[in-house]
């Protein structure tokens, strides 16, 4: 895919912006992750196996859930509709569905069927187990009965559908064909995230968005190649009759096939953390982009920068609408995006978010007005210090004053997005005053990085962020590198012409 074919940054904006009155219908079957988080540091005397220190324990919605999760975080509208047991993980679920805003009416609870929960125990942010209460179980005729009445009831309200197929019972059965021959029926698109390698359960979806793995078994073949993944996609297509398939591809992106021509966006995850839930962020986010009116290739643009954030993220987790411009931003470059900056407001929330999934923040600044290799090697040792790294960047006005007349030689936008191109840099903050206090109290980072030509008592804010209980670092500088030299040298060079 040339730039001249991808959707304009201006236009990718204004279909986040109509996220807010999209509104989906999500069904299938939901699941509650629990994530236990520990140290091993001993080998048990019982048995060869290590001994998982407990260090905390959270929750997460998951499954067809995290598809709801993910409409929401993103600003969108989510009906939920699923069949859970009436046990100690069904009340969890309804409550987080509760606690994230969406109306779980439409969730039937059984007492004879048992809620699906998977706990993974990780030790050193690597994943070691996963213990899996399930029962695999196609609904009976009461439960069919119940789910298709609450569907039809919804379905009006729906711009589009979406099927999050986690083979747990939900959707077997022929559950799945029935709901999709109602919505097209409704003229709402349905979209298809599957589970069955047996494609012919959802004959008729507008689209199914397999990973790369799940198309090869679809097909029968192990698919690598562009060519490949288009040919698997074709014969899908016309054996099941989808408008178009969207295949995600991990480290390669996303593929977008129609029976006439394939599309290959690629990926924009720039840290892999967990992958645990990435492909309901991409539904998600795709469907809430058809909802607001974008075309195939516009809504796999969004959920290819969606996943790529997500990915960057431990367990199962959503992303927002700020996260999503940030990686739009970097995937476009500075000439083709007009929100390159990030607001104090909005580079709060993403911190906050960031923090909620124990990811540390650090916080480092300056004018960088021509941007060098010291600055490059100061931003790397920054990034080092922490998981993300959030700068705050002097205004224009504020450069003027501290640096005089003439200078910034580039401006604040320029300067942005310069830096936030930098694969170091996770989010850029203008700040008009002299000194970046103000920000800093907002943010609370985690870690304050300066050069080391400060002492720790002279970094401004020091003093704040370690009584929050942060930490102040200081990193090497490049020597023989400043903006004032090259500066200097330029002016050396025009004397002399």
């Amino acid at each position: 895919m040339t730039a001249d074919t991808l959707p304009t940054s201006e236009r990718l904006e204004q279909l986040i912006a109509g996220f807010a009155a999209a509104k989906l219908l999500v069904v299938g079957d939901f699941i509650l992750d629990r994530f236990v988080r520990g140290d091993i540091e001993r080998i048990s005397p019982e048995a060869p196996i290590p001994v998982l220190l407990r260090r905390d324990e959270a929750s997460a919605l998951g499954g067809a859930a995290n598809v709801v999760a993910n409409i929401v975080a993103l600003g969108g509208q989510a009906a939920p509709l699923s069949v859970i047991g009436d046990d100690n993980a069904g009340g969890e679920l309804l409550a987080r569905l509760s606690q994230v805003g969406v109306d779980n009416s439409g969730v039937v609870v059984r007492s004879d069927r048992r809620t699906s929960c998977k706990t993974r125990f990780s030790a050193l942010n690597q994943q070691v187990l996963r213990f899996d209460e399930e029962e695999v179980r196609a609904l009976n005729g009461d439960e069919r009965d119940a789910l298709v009445a609450a569907f039809r009831a919804a379905l009006g309200a729906a711009d589009v559908v979406i099927l999050s197929d986690y083979g747990k019972g939900v959707l077997l059965g022929g559950v799945a064909a029935e709901l999709i021959e109602i919505g097209r029926a409704a003229g709402k698109p349905v979209l298809v995230d599957p589970k069955s390698r047996n494609y012919g359960e959802y004959a008729g979806a507008t689209a199914v968005t397999p990973n790369r793995k799940e198309l090869g078994q679809a097909v029968g073949r192990a698919v690598f190649s562009d060519d490949e993944i288009a040919a698997a996609a074709r014969e899908l297509i016309g054996a099941h009759g989808f408008d178009y398939l969207v295949a995600t591809r991990s480290e390669k992106g996303m593929s977008v096939i129609t029976p006439a021509a394939a599309s290959h966006i690629s990926t924009q995850a720039r840290e892999v953390f967990d992958v645990s839930g990435a492909g309901d962020t991409v539904v998600a986010t795709f469907g809430l982009a058809l909802a607001a009116g974008a075309d195939a290739i516009a809504a796999a643009v969004l959920a290819n920068a969606a996943a790529g954030v997500v990915v960057g993220k431990r367990g199962t987790a959503s992303v927002n609408a700020d996260e999503l411009r940030g990686a739009l931003f970097r995937a476009h470059g500075a000439g083709r995006h007009v929100d390159a900056v990030l607001d104090a407001e909005a580079a709060g929330r993403l911190v906050k978010s960031w923090k909620s999934e124990g990811l540390s923040v650090g916080f480092t600044n300056g004018c960088f007005d021509i941007l060098h290799a010291g600055h490059v090697a100061l931003l790397n040792a920054a990034r080092a210090e922490c998981d993300r790294l959030v700068l705050g960047l002097n205004s224009d006005a504020s450069v003027r004053r501290l640096k005089g007349e003439g200078r910034p030689v580039n401006d604040e936008r320029d300067r942005a997005a310069v830096l936030a191109a930098l694969a170091s840099v996770d989010a850029v903050v203008l700040f008009s005053e002299d000194t970046p206090m103000r920000l800093i109290e907002a943010l609370r980072p985690d870690v304050l990085v300066k050069g080391a030509d400060y002492m720790i008592e002279q970094v401004v804010g020091g003093e704040f962020v370690q009584s929050i209980g942060g930490r102040v670092a200081l990193v090497p500088l490049v020597p023989g590198r400043s903006t004032t030299g090259t500066i200097g040298k330029l002016r050396a060079v025009g004397g002399k012409s």
